[in-house]
C-alpha cells in the first residue's frame, strides 16, 4: 500500500473521530512547544550566564595576599601575607602550567577631573597583558595602554566606558585630557562596553587603567592588591592553586593546606559548577516537558486502537488476500508516525514563533536569549519518534496479531 492511500485512508479514520484527533494532536503540539521552548531558554540562560562570567576574563584565576590561620614552624596565626610583583616573576618560574600571569595594583576614592565634571574612581595600575587576562578591550579608535607607555612611565589612561559617560557624554575623548586627583593623564582608549556579573573592587566600566610603572611611580604601593594568572588547561587549574600555595608558603612560611593565607578566586571553578547546574537545570526542564509529549502519546495511542478496532473486518479482508502481518504492522505504526509528525510540526512552528517574540523582550541581560540549538532540536526529534514508535506499536501489534478468520467474523 502507498504512502498517498496511507494517508488518505488515516484522514478518512480521524475524520470519524474528530475531536479525539483533535485533543490528540494538541496534546503533541503543546508537548513539542512544552520541550522546545523550555530547553532553548535554559539554553539562552546558559550562555548568557557565560557570556557575563567571560566578563570577569576568560578561565582567569585571582590571587591575592590574606591571613593565616594555622601556626606554622613556630610563627603565630593570623600572620598577614602581602605579595608584591617579585612573587608573579617567582610563580611564572616555578608553577608550569601557567599561560599568562599579570600583577595589579588598586586604589579607591581617587577622583578623576575633567573641567568641572568629576566623579570617584577606582584607579588600576596594570601591565600590558592585562587587556587579554580580563578581556578589557578598547573602542575603535583608542587603544590599551603599551609597553612604550610602561617603559617611560607616562602618565596615560584608558577610562572605563560608564567614566567616560559621566565625564565625556558624546564628546569624543581621545587624546583630550584629565586630572587623577591632581595629576594630569591623556585619554588613550574607552573600555569596550561588556557584561559583566561579578566584579572585585569595582566594576571595569567604573575603572581607569593606567601603566602599572606610572602608579608606582606616582603612589608608591610596595604589596600588590591580586596577582591574575590564567592556566593553559582550565581543567589544571586546581593543581596550580595547590603549587602557588606550597611555593608562596616556603617563602612567607606558611602551611601550604592554610587554604585561608591565600584568597584565590579560581572563574574555572565557578564555571565547572555552572556546567553542572545547568545540566540539572535544562534535565528538569526536559522532563517537565517530555511528560506532556508523554500525554499526547497517549492519546494517539488510543487514537490508534479505535482506528484498529473499526477496521478489523477490511484488516480480516487484507490477511486473507496476501497481506503480510508486517505490511498491518507498518501501516499502523506509519499513521501513528505522521499523525505524532503533524502535531510535532505545529509545535515546532509555534515553539519558533515564542522564541522569536521572547528574543524582542528587552530581558536577555538577565535570561539570555531563547535558542533553538541543534542539541534542542535533535533532542525533541529522539523524544517525538520515541513517543510516535511507542504509542503507535501496541495498536500495530495488536492489529498484526489478529486471525484472519475472527476479523473477518467481526460484526457479522
Amino acid at each position: 500500500m502507498g504512502l498517498p492511500t496511507v494517508l488518505r485512508q488515516l484522514l478518512d479514520d480521524l475524520n470519524r473521530q474528530r475531536l479525539r484527533t483533535l485533543l490528540t494532536v494538541l496534546g503533541i503540539t503543546w508537548g513539542t512547544t512544552a520541550v522546545i521552548v523550555l530547553l532553548a531558554f535554559g539554553v539562552g540562560f546558559q550562555k548568557q550566564m557565560q557570556t557575563n562570567a567571560a566578563g570577569m576574563g576568560d578561565g582567569i584565576v585571582l590571587v591575592r595576599g590574606n591571613r593565616t590561620t594555622k601556626s606554622f614552624q613556630g610563627f603565630p596565626e593570623k600572620r598577614p601575607v602581602r605579595l608584591t610583583e617579585e612573587d608573579v616573576a617567582l610563580i611564572g618560574r616555578e608553577v608550569p602550567g601557567i599561560a599568562v600571569i599579570s600583577p595589579e595594583y588598586g586604589s579607591w576614592g581617587r577622583y578623576v577631573r575633567r573641567g568641572d565634571k568629576r566623579t570617584q574612581v577606582f584607579v588600576t595600575g596594570v601591565p600590558v597583558q592585562y587587556e587579554d587576562l580580563r578581556n578589557v578591550f578598547p573602542q575603535a579608535g583608542g587603544r590599551f595602554l603599551d609597553r612604550i607607555d610602561m617603559e617611560q612611565r607616562r602618565r596615560v589612561v584608558m577610562l572605563g566606558n560608564e567614566v567616560t559617560n559621566l565625564l565625556f557624554g558624546d564628546e569624543n575623548p581621545i587624546g583630550k585630557p584629565v586630572f587623577i586627583d591632581r595629576t594630569p593623564f591623556t585619554v588613550v582608549g574607552i573600555m569596550r562596553k561588556k557584561t559583566q556579573n561579578s566584579s572585585y573592587n569595582a566594576r571595569d566600566q567604573d575603572r581607569v587603567f593606567i601603566p602599572i610603572t606610572t602608579y608606582r611611580a606616582l603612589y608608591g604601593p610596595r604589596t600588590i592588591d591580586w596577582l591574575i594568572y590564567k592556566p593553559v588547561d582550565p581543567a589544571a587549574s586546581a593543581a596550580i592553586n595547590t603549587r602557588i600555595r606550597e611555593v608562596l608558603g616556603r617563602k612567607y612560611t606558611f602551611d601550604p593546606s592554610d587554604r585561608d593565607a591565600l584568597g584565590i578566586w579560581d572563574t574555572n571553578e565557578m564555571m565547572r559548577m555552572f556546567k553542572y547546574i545547568f545540566l540539572g537545570f535544562n534535565l528538569f526542564l526536559g522532563v517537565v516537558g517530555s511528560f506532556t509529549l508523554v500525554v499526547g502519546g497517549v492519546g494517539v495511542a488510543n487514537i490508534m486502537f479505535v482506528v484498529v478496532q473499526e477496521r478489523t473486518r477490511e484488516i480480516g479482508v487484507r490477511r486473507s488476500v496476501g497481506a503480510r502481518r508486517r505490511d498491518i504492522l507498518f501501516q499502523v505504526l506509519l499513521e501513528a508516525v505522521l499523525l505524532v509528525g503533524f502535531g510535532a510540526l505545529v509545535g515546532f512552528l509555534i515553539s519558533l514563533a515564542i522564541t522569536w517574540g521572547a528574543g524582542l523582550l528587552p530581558i536577555q541581560e538577565f535570561v539570555g536569549t531563547p535558542t533553538i540549538s541543534r542539541g534542542v532540536a535533535l533532542l525533541t526529534a529522539l523524544l517525538l519518534t520515541t513517543v510516535a514508535l511507542v504509542a503507535g506499536l501496541m495498536p500495530a501489534r495488536r492489529a498484526a496479531r489478529l486471525d484472519p478468520a475472527d476479523a473477518l467474523r467481526w460484526n457479522a
